[in-house]
């Protein structure tokens, strides 16, 4: 395969991806798990914080913008920017910690609603830190369940020994390219930022102010 031509247009679709929940239920470990394979202890996120990962999913060349956001309540009110343009969303909670879940329904879910300006957005329910078995106070079928009430994809994952955590992010993003609207606006993503690249090398032109 030859290079492609254009300068930053090496891949075909770019999409947004947020992750949501608590504190400390695993957000930025499943990021950093998923895009640098490694796994190590990350302090809180302050505000938000987004990494970029490129690959390759049915044959499409991908660029993933996944942001993190802080699930501390003093940073809330930043959110609602984040949610804007985004194609996938994942609600992470932490299977050892009950409340991390009751407030995916109490306070997330209800934020998705408000913020979401996407009707078409593909949401995914993900259960964080299954290699904790053993003090498990959330099971398989209630998220499931939950999932299935809300309408999302459904899977239990580990940050620590990475077990689900590429399946998580590239099931979203399948489902991401089966909708018509979504995959439009991953292109039109693509096609901004490379004419964006073009102005760059040009001179702004000189606009009168007189009509």
């Amino acid at each position: 395969m030859g290079s492609s031509s254009g300068q930053g247009n090496s891949y075909d679709f770019s999409f947004k991806i947020l992750l949501i929940g608590d504190s400390g239920v695993g957000k930025s470990s499943l990021i950093v798990s998923f895009i640098s394979n490694s796994v190590e202890n990350l302090s809180p996120t302050i505000g938000v914080d987004f990494k970029i990962k490129l690959l390759t999913i049915g044959g499409k060349r991908l660029k993933l913008t996944i942001w993190d956001t802080a699930g501390q309540e003093r940073f809330r009110t930043l959110t609602s920017s984040y949610y804007r343009g985004a194609q996938g969303i994942i609600l992470v909670y932490d299977v050892t910690r009950r409340e991390t879940f009751t407030n995916l329904s109490d306070v997330w879910t209800k934020e998705l609603e408000l913020y979401s300006n996407n009707q078409d957005c593909i949401k995914m329910l993900v259960g964080n830190k299954v290699d904790r078995d053993s003090e498990r106070t959330v099971t398989r079928e209630e998220g499931a369940a939950l999932a299935k009430d809300h309408g999302c994809l459904y899977l239990e994952c580990s940050a620590k020994t990475r077990e689900n955590v590429e399946q998580c992010f590239e099931e979203l993003t399948l489902k991401i390219m089966e909708v018509p609207s979504l995959l439009e606006e991953g292109s039109a993503l693509v096609k901004k930022n490379n004419l964006k690249q073009k102005q760059e090398y040009q001179a702004p032109p000189s606009g009168g102010c007189c009509s």
